[in-house]
């Protein structure tokens, strides 16, 4: 049996990645001095240079046509295993780059509406006797001049006009007489006059003194942009002679408006900016004050 026959029966045809085992030192020899007759065949894919090498002995075995579509089909699957884990790669690093740019816009976006929050306190205070919630107001400081001198001439004009002394009382409604329009001061007359049963003058001819006390305003704004309807929250304290004093909790919707002061000088003092009350409607605020309410509170 001649040289090539022996490693012909000793080895395959083929070995991709390693070479022929040999049965003796003597055998090895001559594989070195006969490197010349050993050949490389590398079969490379494209741009991604995974060689794949085939040792073939120089005239043992010749490459039929059957065996080399194996061998592409071999490193063909090879190579699709390489391209598909640098596709996973490619998506890995796209999907973890999203992240982090969500991440940092999430952040922005944090910091910026940071500032937007804020917190607004409010004081929540219940009558003790009758129930009733209302919130406190609050000076904020930054309110406009029209508003504070409105607030201004409601609080007193209720504090006035709803108070009984018969001290005061001719004061007082020539004094709220000043605050009025025409038709609000024809009601006016017809509540304080004599010949009505519920008149102020009738109704505390015993001597009975009332306070009024306003506790809240809050204000009402037109579709147009106008404030000039308010509602204020008050109480009122009859005092009869030598006796307790009572408390009554009602709420009054006032509409006002600016006019032309006066022509009267006795008016002016008591009204020089042209303030007038077009409407005032006073209401219980608790149906515990409902027995108080009479035909003249609400002219």
């Amino acid at each position: 049996m001649s040289h090539v026959e022996g490693i012909r029966s000793n080895c395959s045809d083929y070995f991709v990645g390693r070479v022929c085992p040999s049965r003796s030192h003597a055998s090895e020899k001559r594989r070195a001095s006969e490197a010349d007759q050993w050949k490389w065949e590398p079969i490379r894919a494209g741009h991604h240079r995974i060689a794949y090498t085939i040792f073939r002995f120089a005239g043992a075995v010749e490459v039929t046509d059957e065996l080399a579509p194996y061998f592409q089909e071999a490193a063909s699957w090879d190579i699709d295993r390489a391209a598909q884990t640098v596709r996973r790669e490619r998506v890995a690093w796209s999907v973890a780059a999203g992240a982090g740019v969500c991440v940092v816009a999430l952040g922005c976006a944090l910091a910026l509406m940071v500032p937007l929050k804020t917190v607004q306190p409010y004081v929540i205070r219940v009558d003790n006797s009758t129930g009733i919630v209302d919130i406190v107001p609050m000076f904020e400081g930054h309110a406009t001049i029209g508003e504070t001198v409105d607030r201004y001439l409601l609080t007193h004009y209720v504090t006035v006009c709803e108070r009984f002394s018969y001290a005061t009382a001719e004061q007082d409604y020539q004094e709220c007489g000043a605050y009025h329009t025409s038709k609000r001061n024809q009601d006016w007359y017809n509540q304080w006059n004599q010949t009505n049963p519920d008149s102020p003058l009738n109704v505390n001819r015993d001597g009975s003194v009332i306070r009024a006390q306003v506790t809240a305003i809050s204000f009402f704004r037109k579709a147009n942009g106008v404030t000039d309807i308010a509602q204020v929250r008050y109480l009122k304290a009859r005092r009869a002679p030598g006796g307790a004093e009572h408390i009554t909790h009602w709420i009054a919707t006032v509409e006002y408006a600016w006019g032309t002061p006066s022509r009267e000088v006795r008016s002016r003092q008591w009204n020089p900016l042209g303030w007038r009350v077009i409407d005032f409607r006073p209401e219980p605020e608790s149906l515990a004050d409902t027995s108080t309410v009479s035909p003249s509170t609400t002219p």
